[in-house]
């Protein structure tokens, strides 16, 4: 991949360019020249990286060749890359675009996998993050709340309208996805800090910054009476974007969507050996518990030890988080027979908000867009795709950690079957991997209609991994060759065929 965006702005030595172009797309990014190797999302539909999608691809990509893929995650936070104040690029048609923050996530899992303690590594990536994090509070939390404005961060046509356009009537979104998704970030840096001061005693103290700084984040989307509402509403269970007017209005939208379920996946166990090896950390657990208990209120009770004595950060508490799995693993919501949907099946009937005069609805889409946002090319509004479903099953196994079978779910809703978080876990990673899987018809869903690679000896096993994923039949929908975060899929495999041999 080659790009010079200096050289490309500056236009052909022979033609003098207009002076336009020295201020046009990603000139803000004079910095960047990319000359690299790296891993595309789709090498014939799409032909550039882009900075999440990238994050994802290293999962499979370790099982086979962690060196490589602990290549791709470094190359993004090099200089030549990583913008000099902290933002990692997106992708060519802007890198100022926000991609949610999953990078530091992405190498602790590949640190897992490789299991050699690569702790060069570990640290050249966390060392980066410091900045990518600082980068986020100081952009991306509008009123220093705590609660994150990150724009459409990768969910593309999900909402009402462009999150990262200027919202209609002014103000902004309080988003729930985006709040999530920085108490994610703040527990990818906590675990990172605790492997690190195994070896290093100075990162100890980062460990409790990133947990302290996930405590104020968690307070803040549970809401709380110095910080606002929230984003957890009461009446229905379930976690909203909130529009907040620039008149001082607040309107919660009430799509359930992908967004609601993000706060789920905010979650860490930390096992009591850890604390009995760092005692300051130890110490500032109970410190905060004894001085400032309105911070665990509304979310997890980190004070009580569960099974192996092991401790549970998370955002939701029990309660919301059964709340929360009950529309999840609803069939006539989320709960799909090929994984979790992207917005609830509820949406049949469109959810509808008129706002200053502008009319704006979603609608469930299982299929393409019928949206025009981000070009139509993608769809958010009811198909399965499989980054956020991979992050959804690793939150449910760190859930199950802690609450082992005290902690029953129907799965399905309405069902009488009732699952530990593990089982829905293994439940949902079939569903995922049955959209490749030939089914009692000897049909493969991902190729839904199509008879030739249906039926045709010479392309039925030809399997192609699509972008996204029909919500209700599992057919492969988007760019037809998008192996790298469908690759996820591998690793679904993987564990559950460990599951079943041992």
């Amino acid at each position: 991949f080659y790009y010079d965006i200096e050289q490309w702005l500056n236009g052909d030595p022979a033609i003098a360019p207009p002076l336009e172009r020295r201020t046009g797309r990603n000139s803000d990014w004079m910095h960047l020249n990319n000359f690299d190797i790296i891993s595309m999302p789709d090498k014939w539909e799409y032909p550039w990286y882009a900075g999440w999608d990238l994050a994802f691809h290293c999962i499979p990509l370790a099982m086979v060749d962690a060196n490589f893929a602990k290549e791709q995650l470094l190359v993004l936070t090099r200089e030549w890359f990583m913008h000099p104040n902290g933002q990692l690029p997106a992708y060519e048609w802007n890198f100022g675009d926000v991609n949610p923050p999953v990078h530091a996530w992405a190498a602790w899992r590949v640190y897992e996998i490789d299991g050699k303690r690569d702790t060069n590594f570990l640290k050249r990536v966390f060392n980066k993050m410091l900045l990518n994090f600082t980068w986020w509070v100081n952009r991306k939390d509008a009123e220093g709340r705590n609660i994150f404005q990150g724009g459409f961060l990768g969910l593309d046509n999900i909402s009402l309208f462009d999150r990262s356009a200027t919202l209609p009537g002014g103000g902004t979104v309080d988003q729930s996805d985006g709040t999530a998704w920085m108490g994610f970030f703040s527990l990818s840096m906590m675990n990172i800090a605790l492997e690190l001061a195994r070896d290093d005693p100075a990162y100890e103290d980062m460990a409790i910054k990133f947990y302290e700084h996930f405590l104020w984040i968690a307070l803040a989307i549970g809401g709380e009476a110095h910080n606002g509402p929230g984003l957890w509403n009461e009446q229905d269970g379930f976690y909203y974007d909130v529009l907040r007017m620039s008149h001082g209005g607040m309107v919660p939208l009430r799509v359930r969507s992908l967004v609601g379920l993000m706060p789920l996946i905010a979650v860490e166990t930390v096992g009591h050996e850890t604390l009995d090896r760092f005692a300051d950390f130890a110490r500032s657990i109970d410190w905060l518990q004894t001085h400032r208990p309105h911070l665990a209120e509304n979310m997890a009770r980190v004070d009580v030890a569960g099974y192996g004595r092991a401790h549970l950060f998370a955002m939701p508490t029990e309660t919301r988080l059964r709340q929360v799995l009950r529309y999840m693993l609803d069939e006539q919501e989320f709960l799909s027979p090929y994984g979790i949907r992207s917005i609830s099946k509820v949406h049949q009937q469109p959810y509808v908000l008129d706002l200053n005069g502008q009319t704006f609805a979603v609608e469930y889409s299982p299929a393409e867009s019928r949206s025009g946002l981000f070009g139509g090319n993608s769809n958010w509004r009811g198909p399965i795709w499989f980054p956020i479903n991979y992050l959804l099953i690793e939150a449910l196994r760190k859930y199950h950690r802690y609450y082992r079978d005290n902690v029953l779910v129907e799965c399905p809703t309405g069902s009488g079957v009732m699952m530990t978080l593990d089982q829905v876990a293994d439940e949902l990673s079939r569903r995922l991997t049955r959209i490749f899987l030939r089914d009692a018809n000897e049909h493969r869903p991902v190729f839904g209609g199509l008879q030739r690679f249906q039926h045709d000896p010479h392309w039925r096993d030809y399997i192609l991994f699509y972008e996204y994923f029909h919500g209700d039949n599992g057919a492969g929908l988007g760019a037809s060759h998008q192996t790298g975060w469908t690759g996820l899929v591998a690793e679904l495999l993987n564990r559950l065929t460990q599951e079943q041999s041992s």
